[in-house]
């Protein structure tokens, strides 16, 4: 069967349309990824043990805080069930790379794995255990203590929301009502 005139022949993701794309994608993950970790090893390094220190009181401080759990130190006793979370949602999103035709969902979906990987990274690595590691934490902003991979899942939750909104689907095209 013939395609359309001016169609692509090949499923929409596949080719070098989704080039671009899929290298910011794996960027902005990459970058989130590499500055998590390089900020956690600071953190361990210059903070751990030491007293708090204020940047900007009383909006941000630097308080070391070793985080078996997810946000507001919930779920402390579910570390491996967050742990396969994240693995979960990486390869989802991994596999949703191979679509994006979108710069938005590049970034917002780069935002989502770097901080996934971020922290899933500290609970495969860090201390008590495998998959049961606890994740550092060190910028403070109050009823908050997160890490740089908190923040970027957060930019992540916004964009991915934002795009939604805007009807724009992976492939760049809105998304029609009903469909």
């Amino acid at each position: 069967m013939q395609a359309a005139r001016g169609a692509s022949l090949t499923p929409a993701g596949d080719g070098p349309g989704s080039r671009p794309y899929v290298l910011t994608f794996t960027l902005v993950a990459l970058g989130v990824w590499v500055l998590d970790q390089l900020s956690k090893l600071w953190a361990v390094d210059r903070l751990q043990g030491e007293p708090s220190i204020e940047v900007l009181p009383p909006v941000l401080n630097l308080t070391f805080v070793r985080n078996p759990g997810a946000a507001f130190g919930m779920g402390t006793s579910m570390t491996i069930v967050l742990s396969i979370v994240a693995v979960a949602v990486a390869v989802v999103v991994v596999r949703a790379a191979s679509r994006l035709r979108d710069r938005g969902w590049a970034i917002g979906l780069g935002l989502l794995l770097g901080g996934a990987i971020g922290n899933l990274t500290d609970r495969i690595f860090r201390e008590p255990a495998v998959m049961r590691g606890h994740v550092v934490d060190f910028l403070d902003y109050g009823p908050f203590v997160g890490n740089v991979a908190d923040v970027a899942l957060t930019f992540a939750a916004v964009v991915i929301v934002w795009r939604t909104l805007r009807g724009v689907g992976l492939d760049g095209q809105k998304v029609e009502d009903g469909a």
